[in-house]
């Protein structure tokens, strides 16, 4: 069983002894030091799909409550429409219940500000602390909060979507594309419809029951998405669409069935981007090297950011980026909200799509080709993370051809490849990301730094 603590919030397995899992005395203790700090007197709360979702959401809200907050509940709803939820209620803040990625036995709890974005290294860890400190005080009887059932947002979510000045609403219906889409068995089942009939896109969904009893690992890497892949395989779709179960992630496949890859994601829609508006990109460290050779194609700049949203969102305000993101399939796009949004980014690759008059195997073909391998190392509660990365920038530090950056874990950077460790925010991991030029060279070099992490074990 599993109880992680960070910055970002709390996130853990469902069941087990307190201290070690997700359960309710820490939802409440660590809501409660939340709704202390963010002061005010509404709070959003949406959810995904997940098995465990209401349980959470019923000690969330009564805790809220409790603290004297009136609580939006607009129920199953996406990361991205949560956000935007609570800038459309004029909310103090919110409160998203998803473990993201992460198998059916976990749950999380993700904060955000009065500006519908994750909150800050700095006041996530303060909530932490008051957490830990315990230090609360409740409502009186008279001064309890409300809860109000609101489910508006899904469709005002969409709407903002469409409102767009680069969804091409006119071009998309004219191509009558036809897409395929694996929802996971969680929100994306319910939201993402109404967009593709708003957008006159024909559609078959997989797994679109919002049961929370994922049909296979929620990670849209290419090893859990064999069932999609298959079909496209069969014919008869121009695009394959994977979502995660908060609908923040977004992953595409081509036409004939292969994968256009989660990386170039955010590439193609930067592509479309920055071909009608002129500015910066930001992705994270463990990103593809491909957005910052489409980024100076168009004359911009590309920044790197430490990995974590809140890390890439606040570089994108300080050099100004209009289109940014992850390397996992989340892209963020000002325009619309300080987030990752699939439901922003389905609209811009299908506007670039249409507009080309291309294949999605084509559009591919006209990026720079890289290779990701994205390996993890399992921690044990032995594992000494720290001097693990120490060692690591040891090693290459006096390597004329290595650029070493210690801003998060450490990359090592070449000049024809790179390498990135770093301690997981969401698993009791290293995550090791390296690419190439070709995916056995990536691989290799991928697996030359887990030997030194297995030496020092």
């Amino acid at each position: 069983m599993t109880f992680i603590k960070s910055i970002s919030g709390i996130r853990g397995t469902i069941g087990g002894r307190t201290g070690d899992t997700l359960n309710p005395l820490d939802i409440v203790k660590f809501t409660t030091a939340y709704a202390q700090f963010i002061g005010g007197k509404k709070i959003v709360v949406g959810r995904d799909g997940r098995i465990s979702g209401l349980m959470v959401r019923n000690v969330v809200v009564g805790t809220l409550m409790g603290m004297g907050y009136d609580v939006i509940d607009i129920g199953y709803a996406t990361t991205p429409t949560t956000e935007l939820a609570v800038r459309m209620a004029g909310a103090d803040g919110g409160i998203i219940i998803t473990a993201s990625h992460n198998p059916r036995q976990w749950n999380a709890l993700k904060l955000l500000n009065r500006e519908g974005e994750f909150l800050t290294a700095a006041d996530g860890a303060e909530v932490l602390r008051m957490a830990e400190e315990e230090d609360f005080n409740y409502a009186e009887v008279d001064n309890l909060g409300t809860c109000t059932i609101d489910d508006s947002f899904n469709q005002r979510h969409i709407d903002s979507v469409l409102a767009l000045k680069l969804v091409d609403r006119e071009a998309i219906s004219k191509r009558k594309f036809r897409v395929c889409v694996d929802t996971i068995n969680s929100v994306g089942g319910i939201i993402l419809p109404d967009l593709f009939k708003a957008l006159g896109v024909d559609y078959e969904i997989l797994n679109g029951e919002c049961t929370g009893d994922f049909a296979h690992n929620p990670e849209p890497l290419e090893k859990n998405l064999q069932g999609i892949m298959d079909k496209m395989k069969q014919g008869g779709f121009d695009l394959g669409i994977v979502v995660d179960p908060d609908v923040d992630r977004l992953a595409f496949i081509c036409e004939d069935g292969r994968m256009f890859g989660e990386e170039y994601t955010l590439v193609s829609v930067a592509d479309y981007v920055l071909s009608h508006t002129v500015g910066n990109t930001v992705s994270n460290l463990s990103s593809t090297r491909a957005l910052r050779d489409v980024t100076e194609k168009h004359g911009g700049k590309y920044t790197a950011a430490a990995v974590g949203e809140v890390n890439v969102t606040t570089k994108m305000k300080e050099v100004g980026a209009v289109i940014g993101g992850e390397g996992n399939g989340g892209v963020i796009y000002p325009e619309s909200h300080y987030g990752r949004d699939a439901l922003v980014g389905i609209a811009l690759f299908l506007s670039s799509l249409a507009q080309k008059g291309c294949k999605v195997s084509e559009l591919r073909a006209t990026f720079p080709e890289y290779q990701i391998a994205k390996n993890r190392i399992d921690l044990t509660p032995e594992t000494d993370v720290d001097a693990i990365l120490v060692k690591v920038k040891e090693m290459f530090a006096q390597d004329a051809t290595a650029q070493v950056n210690d801003i998060d874990g450490v990359k090592i950077d070449f000049p024809d490849r790179w390498v990135h460790l770093r301690k997981s925010n969401t698993e009791p991991i290293i995550r090791v990301y390296s690419e190439a030029q070709t995916m056995q060279q990536a691989d290799e070099l991928g697996k030359q730094l887990m030997q030194v992490v297995y030496d020092m074990q």
